[in-house]
């Protein structure tokens, strides 16, 4: 497993987003602050990390772990801590959007003072895990109607070269509005603008999810397993 993307939450919370982890005190493992989001992994197979990965799961239940499900890292899970379900994802990636014109659509990057309200959202809507502080992975950028946030999308895992396009939802009676496409949109071209390609997790069983992505410009490029680990 020699890309990046690969061992996408290693390579995030070991690098970029290090300030948002916690490890252990030879960085054998590392997990995300719980405020911010529930990923945990561990540096590699061996004894040591996998100690190191069971000592931060125990402190800090609920995690979740996503690797390569044909890698192998797959199975190396937390000693003595059962497992709630484990579910298929895919990788997708993107170099650039697909021609066409979104609708225009009036969005706001997201503030602090949004946060409750993104939170209600997300809990709501089930894009993915959403905690209390997941915003400060952003930007978020979202739409509001008569004050009511009822979209939004933003930025998560950060590795060498990618960035991950996250946290894309819509309000049930604001769908069909072209919400989701403008603002991933958005995101996305401002990760290319960047010099980044784009990256995102899907469930493998969301057809249309999967579907959408590709109408941007996202292809599947691996198949992941997301490993809940119970609480």
């Amino acid at each position: 497993m020699s890309h990046p993307l690969d061992r996408a939450v290693w390579n995030a919370l070991s690098t970029r987003l290090s300030p948002f982890a916690t490890a252990d005190s030879d960085v054998r493992a590392v997990r995300i602050d719980p405020e911010v989001g529930v990923f945990l992994a561990a540096a590699d197979a061996s004894r040591e990390s996998r100690a190191r990965l069971t000592e931060l799961a125990r402190r800090h239940p609920g995690a979740g772990l996503v690797e390569h499900a044909d890698g192998p890292m797959a199975d190396v899970l937390p000693d003595g801590i059962a497992v709630d379900r484990r579910i298929g994802l895919v990788q997708m990636t993107s170099v650039a959007l697909t021609p066409g014109k979104a609708p225009v659509i009036a969005f706001e990057t997201l503030t602090p003072a949004d946060a409750p309200a993104m939170l209600a959202l997300a809990t709501l809507t089930r894009p993915g895990p959403f905690r209390s502080r997941t915003r400060e992975l952003g930007p978020f950028i979202g739409v509001k109607r008569d004050g009511e946030l009822v979209a939004m999308a933003g930025r998560r895992l950060r590795v060498d070269g990618f960035t991950e396009l996250s946290g894309v939802c819509t309000h049930p009676d604001h769908r069909g509005k072209g919400y989701a496409a403008a603002l991933s949109r958005a995101v996305v071209g401002e990760i290319h603008a960047s010099g980044e390609d784009a990256f995102l997790h899907a469930f493998a069983d969301h057809k249309a999810t999967i579907a959408f992505y590709r109408s941007l410009g996202f292809e599947v490029r691996a198949p992941m397993v997301y490993t809940i680990l119970a609480d």
